[in-house]
This record gives structure tokens, C-alpha cells and sequence, in this order.
């Protein structure tokens, strides 16, 4: 599979769950659409946008299972999270809750919203590692007051890489007054999705990470009686420019000023073409990811001496792996950890490590272009780290 992948021949790429990757085909589509736009920018911006949008937006509402009037297309999880947590009318002492394995972006966005209302943060302590789903459910029940009147919930954690209960998590907050966001930053792709059924107040979730569209695409699903008081973190033609055919909250949200909007216009191409990649489509596809990487855990946990840190029930397509004492407590001298650099200087490996409490772990990623010798090189390299 790793033809069809743009990544450098000579990188050992197992870190796809920051920044995707995205498929030689669906890169050429993105490339002829620019070339389309440069070519008459008005007819493709102006024009005749709206009508080729609409098309992708079916066929993301079918992969996530939604009603297309309540998706919109933002450029990436982060801009969506904005866009909800800013459109909180919070009051004095309000509680927003969110937990210790959050990612912190969208938790700095929870903290400035906070502050402004004089609203608070209340974390809860998710235990990592953890034993079982419950436990998940209830660290966050126990973090709950009568205060609380907003949650943002991960769907799968981005350093930890667990997948969260999440139908239980948002239908015990709502039997307590809770409305809730769940930052699905990398479920579409990793996790079959039904947002219809699943039903939290909003749900975003990336396009660029495991359905390996261009960066920049990005979705946001509202629940219908959650749409009206909700503001783009752009606001500007669509608060009075109602279009025909479309939401009112689809008309805030489509058009922020001139961009490019070729990662979006690329997304359905790019969940068709990597759902034919496996006979089985694509719950062949997240079958494959997340036996690979329940596979590589197992490799790395014994290489490295380590326990995993949660049942494999509890994995998606990523896994994070504890590191042994001789990890902990590196002299710091740049943002990057330096095994982290060694790795890719010396050995073309590209694997992060991470930080969660006061342990370190690494994670990694797995995905079409990957294969099982990939893992086994990073576990012979880590032995010559010191």
C-alpha cells in the first residue's frame, strides 16, 4: 500500500495520527482543482462552489451518519471546538468540565472562555494507565457539580490514544442537564460513526488523519436544537445572507472570507477511494488499523519490558506504550524530545513521544502504508538509545 502514499521513501512513518497523510491520487485531485480555481476564480469561488460542495457534504453525512443540513465543513478540530466553546452563553460560576487527557488546544480554549465569564474549569482525573472503559466513565461522573453545565469529551484521546465510552459518557451527562461536545479529532476513519444515534449537542472531528484527506478538512455536526446560537469562529457574510436550499447554520459556517477550499472539495474522493482499498471497504479498513496496531503494542511491550497501559478493547488505531525507567526524566533542550529526534536523524524513524502525569510513553500510529516490519526496526533502535 505504500505506493500510494507521497511520503519519503526512506522515512519509517508511524506517527500518521498527527498531521495524516494524504494519497498520491488525492493529492493530484487537489492539485487540478487548484488549477481549476487559478485558472477563473470567480466561477470556482463564486459560482459554482456552493453546487460542487454540496455533493461532498452528502457523502460525509452518509460516512458519519448525519443528515447533511447539520454538517458544516471547518479546516480542522481545533477551529470547530472554537467556534462551540466561544457560542457557550456561560454565566458567573458556571463549570465546564473536561479531563486530564484533553488536548490542549481545545482545553485553552475552555480556559480563556472560562475566564471571560468568570465561569470554571473542572477537570476530571482520568487514570492512565486504566483498566477497563468504567473507570472512564466514572472519573468524569465524579468530577460532575451542580454547576456544571458544559462538557468537551474526547472520543479517542490524543496522547493516551484511548478510545473513550463516549455513547455512555454523553447520554449519563444529558440525564444530568449536560450538553456536550465531543472533540472526535481522530475517530472519523479509526471508528465507525453514527451521529444521528450517538446524538451529544456538537461533534467535530478531523478529515486530514485517517480518511487521509488534504489538510484543512475538517467537519462540525450540530444537533438541530443546538445550531441556532451557534457561531463560527469567523463570523461574516452568512449571518444575513440566508441561501436557498441551505441551514441557516450551514450559511454561517460555509463561507469565512477567500480561501482555498480544494481539502474540502477532495473529501469524498478521499473516503471512497481508501474504502476500496480492502475487500470489506471500510470497516475492513479500521479492522486492519486497529489490529496492526494492537499487534505492534504487543511487539513494543515486550521489547521494551513494559505492561500496556489499557485493554485492547480500548485501542482505535493508535496505541501508546509506557517507556522504561531509563526514559524518564530527559534533559530538555528543545520543544521535540531528543529520542524522538535521534530517531528520525539517525534511523529515519518518525514516532512521538509524549508526556501524560509525570511518566513518558510513545505512541504510535498505524495505517494502510504501514507494515509490521516497521515496528520491529523502531523496537531494535530503541535499544541503542540511552
Amino acid at each position: 500500500m505504500r505506493q500510494h502514499w507521497a511520503l519519503d521513501t526512506e522515512l519509517v512513518f508511524l506517527n500518521h495520527g498527527s498531521f495524516g497523510a494524504c494519497p498520491k491520487p488525492i493529492l493530484a485531485l487537489q492539485s487540478s482543482l487548484r488549477q481549476q480555481m487559478e485558472a477563473s476564480p470567480v466561477q470556482f469561488l463564486w459560482r459554482h462552489l456552493e453546487s460542487r460542495l454540496q455533493p461532498v457534504r452528502q457523502t460525509l453525512a452518509g460516512f458519519v451518519g448525519a443528515r447533511p443540513r447539520d454538517l458544516v465543513f471547518v479546516t480542522n478540530a481545533t477551529c470547530a471546538v472554537n467556534a462551540v466553546v466561544r457560542s457557550w452563553p456561560l454565566r458567573r460560576n458556571d463549570a465546564v468540565l473536561t479531563t486530564n487527557l484533553d488536548y490542549n488546544a481545545c482545553r485553552n480554549v475552555l480556559t480563556e472562555s472560562a475566564r471571560r465569564a468568570g465561569a470554571k474549569v473542572i477537570v476530571a482525573q482520568i487514570p492512565f494507565p486504566v483498566g477497563k472503559p468504567d473507570h472512564v466513565l466514572e472519573a468524569i461522573l465524579r468530577a460532575v457539580t451542580p454547576r456544571t453545565r458544559y462538557a468537551m469529551i474526547d472520543h479517542v484521546t490524543s496522547a493516551s490514544a484511548l478510545v473513550l465510552p463516549i455513547a455512555r459518557i454523553v447520554s449519563e451527562l444529558s440525564a444530568r442537564g449536560i450538553e456536550t461536545l465531543v472533540d472526535g479529532a481522530h475517530a472519523p476513519g479509526m471508528l465507525p460513526l453514527n451521529l444521528s444515534a450517538l446524538r451529544p449537542a456538537w461533534y467535530c472531528g478531523n478529515l486530514h488523519k485517517w480518511v487521509c484527506a488534504p489538510k484543512g478538512s475538517a467537519f462540525l455536526w450540530a444537533r438541530e436544537d443546538c445550531q441556532d446560537t451557534l457561531q463560527p469562529a469567523v463570523i461574516s457574510h452568512g449571518n444575513n445572507s440566508p441561501r436557498p436550499g441551505f441551514s441557516s447554520f450551514q450559511d454561517r459556517f460555509d463561507w469565512a472570507g477567500t480561501f482555498d477550499p480544494s481539502a474540502w472539495l477532495c473529501v469524498a474522493e478521499a473516503i471512497e477511494w481508501l474504502g476500496r482499498r480492502l475487500p470489506g471497504g471500510w470497516p475492513a479498513v479500521r479492522r486492519h488499523n486497529h489490529a496492526l496496531a494492537s499487534q505492534a503494542r504487543r511487539l513494543l511491550c515486550a521489547a521494551l519490558e513494559v505492561e500496556a497501559p489499557c485493554p485492547v478493547g480500548m485501542l482505535g488505531s493508535m496505541a501508546t506504550i509506557p517507556l522504561p525507567e531509563r526514559f524518564q526524566n530527559p534533559r530538555r533542550s528543545s520543544t521535540v524530545a531528543p529520542e524522538q529526534i535521534r530517531l528520525h536523524e539517525d534511523f529515519g524513524i518518525e514516532v512521538p513521544f509524549v508526556s501524560i502525569g509525570t511518566r513518558r510513553f510513545l505512541r504510535i500510529s498505524a495505517h494502510l502504508h504501514n507494515h509490521p516490519a516497521e515496528y520491529a526496526f523502531l523496537a531494535e533502535s530503541l535499544k541503542t538509545l540511552n
